[in-house]
């Protein structure tokens, strides 16, 4: 089929188009800068916003199903520029696909749309979507699910995927932040003891939208839902951090620092960044330390069930790869900056 890939020069993204043209399907990706790795994977690349429903409209003409992976992530930022992406730009993309005639949306959400600063231990999608958020990213992110959820009809089958830290070579996100500060020792873990989370290696994260594409029709058992997509196999995030650390050579983190003073501190530092309007991230936000001392971990019985998803790279396996990649010029690139 032919299908377009909001966002497709994202980490996530260049994944997902990676295996829609391993199986012969022909892919057009909207993204705002172009990518070479695209050109070479044989991408057709359409430079423009999810902002603008003219771009969208035109990138999605001919289509024959939407994969929207584009959003604004991050904790820090204004509220207009994460609702004019991941909001606006949802709208966008709902709306091209009546006006165009398509018939299948995935759309990527988060887990953060249901993390309300408690552990979440074992939950399946039946959790309902959290009450309040300390950022502007989980906010927009559960009013843009629930449109998607929404638009689920007769002319539309459209599925939310919940892809849990998704981690792995070429991480453009997570892994130059968390590198950067595990070289300059102002790497922390916050609480008293290391809770349980999710993470999902991004072959496996790709692989859940290929599943949802496929069984995206009106009717379907997974048309109008969410699920949550992970490797399901938590562990300890201290874990994660040094086995991704050590992949790369870098000595092992053990020092913390309590909930409470990383929760005052990112309030602290909000307060500081937002008075002098600073557009960088502040080093710590509340949404933050949230993430980093509660577990969350989710039943992915769902997704099994109804996609046929199952994760096929091992956490182990996929720090095995990790470590192989830090041996290349790209790896050795990231480990230096």
């Amino acid at each position: 089929m032919r299908v377009l890939v909001t966002g497709g020069g994202g980490f996530l993204g260049t994944a997902i188009c990676r295996l829609l043209r391993a199986r012969g399907d022909e892919v057009v990706s909207l993204a705002r800068n172009p990518y070479p790795q695209l050109d070479w994977l044989g991408v057709r690349q359409v430079q423009a916003d999810v902002a603008s429903l003219d771009a969208v409209l035109g990138a999605s003409k001919g289509c024959d199903a939407v994969i929207h992976t584009a959003a604004k992530a991050g904790a820090w930022g204004t509220l207009e520029d994460y609702y004019q992406t991941n909001v606006a730009g949802t709208d966008h993309v709902i709306a091209a696909c009546f006006m165009n005639g398509i018939g299948r949306l995935v759309h990527t959400s988060t887990p953060s749309v249901v993390h309300d600063g408690r552990d979440l231990e074992g939950v399946d999608e039946r959790v309902p979507l959290a009450s309040h958020f300390k950022a502007h990213y989980p906010r927009t992110k559960a009013i843009a699910e629930q449109r998607v959820r929404q638009a689920n009809g007769p002319d539309l089958a459209t599925v939310v995927l919940r892809p849990h830290l998704v981690w792995g070579p070429g991480d453009n996100h997570l892994l130059p932040r968390l590198l950067r500060r595990a070289r300059a020792g102002r790497l922390r873990f916050v609480g008293k003891v290391s809770k349980l989370v999710d993470a999902t290696y991004i072959d496996n994260a790709a692989q859940a939208h290929l599943d949802a594409l496929d069984r995206a029709k009106p009717g379907a058992d997974c048309a109008g839902r969410a699920y949550f997509i992970s490797n399901d196999a938590p562990w300890k995030l201290d874990d994660i951090v040094n086995a991704l650390l050590n992949a790369g050579g870098l000595p092992k983190v053990t020092k913390r620092i309590s909930y409470r003073a990383a929760h005052a501190l990112g309030r602290v530092l909000e307060t500081v960044y937002g008075t002098l309007r600073l557009a960088a991230e502040p080093p710590l936000t509340r949404f933050v330390a949230e993430q980093l001392a509660t577990a969350h971990w989710f039943d992915i019985s769902a997704a099994k069930r109804d996609l046929g998803y199952l994760p096929r790279v091992s956490m182990g396996e996929g720090i095995g790869r990790m470590r192989d990649w830090f041996k290349t010029d790209e790896g050795k690139h990231l480990l230096a900056d």
